[in-house]
């Protein structure tokens, strides 16, 4: 199962909690915000793939909640290097620096991936 990152807004500090828990205890990486101020901020730039929101939420503005989720100024998008290294990172931080693993999963061979660690310098310091 892919690892998330989750903002969880509920106005239920114990539910809210909860969630953050189960959420946490699955392996995923959560976030929490107590109200929709706080959830706007978390969204800008930090990479949420979903959202769980109390709709019920006293004050709860969500036209600038729709902005912040669906913001048209997200800046310029990475090179695709930069995307690449930072996949390898990840997948190499996934599999503990093991190299055959993560050729397995990258679908490529052992040999192209140190080449591609080599290049973007992601040799174990």
């Amino acid at each position: 199962m892919n690892r998330l990152h989750f903002l969880v807004l509920d106005r239920s500090p114990e539910r809210r909690g909860e969630l953050v828990a189960l959420l946490r205890g699955a392996d995923h990486q959560v976030e929490a915000a107590p109200d929709g101020a706080s959830a706007a901020e978390s969204l800008g730039g930090n990479g949420i793939d979903a959202v769980l929101l109390d709709l019920g939420m006293p004050g709860l503005d969500l036209p600038a909640l729709r902005k912040a989720i669906f913001s048209p100024d997200r800046g310029e998008p990475e090179s695709l290097e930069a995307a690449e290294r930072r996949h390898l990172a990840l997948v190499l931080r996934h599999t503990e620096g093991n190299k055959r693993k993560a050729a397995h999963l990258l679908g490529i061979s052992r040999s192209t991936l140190l080449n591609k660690v080599r290049k973007y310098g992601l040799e174990e310091r």
